[in-house]
């Protein structure tokens, strides 16, 4: 199994050698780190000539103490055929939260795109209905963004001894 691996990962770096920033073996899926330029014709190559026809999930993760790349697009496809899975992370920045729409690729992506929108405030560029999926519209804020302290400190009706703290 880690041969046929292998053997993808060693196939789009010889394919895409600028959109590949990094790839790794996490427990049995690999994991490649692309540039977001390049993102776009690299997943349509997936597809197309590398037979990931399936997009299994597609979600994001807040890194609020990584400068510059807080934000994480994290991408999980499927062979069907050959049976392997291959996780796609991009790295960008709150500043900046563009991501390419994988629903021309994907249909599977509108609605994950719109949740991710919902929740980190991710734009989904060419995205065809980019709106809330499950908060309400008036929201201005996007709730899964770690902005906000856990707990309410100015709270004093709570006495921590009760939790084990």
């Amino acid at each position: 199994m880690e041969q046929k691996y292998s053997t993808i990962i060693d196939s789009i770096k010889v394919k895409h050698p600028d959109a590949i920033i990094s790839a790794e073996q996490l427990y049995d899926i690999p994991c490649i780190h692309v540039n977001k330029e390049y993102m776009k014709a690299l997943v349509m190559d997936l597809k197309n000539n590398f037979g990931f026809n399936f997009l299994t999930d597609l979600t994001v993760i807040h890194y609020p103490d990584n400068k510059g790349n807080e934000l994480c697009g994290s991408y999980l496809f499927h062979n069907w055929v050959d049976n392997v899975r291959l996780r796609m992370k991009v790295f960008i920045s709150t500043e900046d939260n563009h991501l390419p729409s994988l629903v021309g690729a994907y249909k599977a992506a509108n609605w994950l795109e719109r949740e991710a929108f919902d929740n980190f405030g991710i734009k989904y560029d060419e995205h065809p209905d980019l709106r809330r999926i499950l908060n309400m519209d008036e929201m201005d804020y996007h709730p899964l963004l770690k902005q906000y302290a856990l707990e309410d400190e100015s709270r004093r009706d709570k006495d921590d001894t009760f939790f084990g703290r």
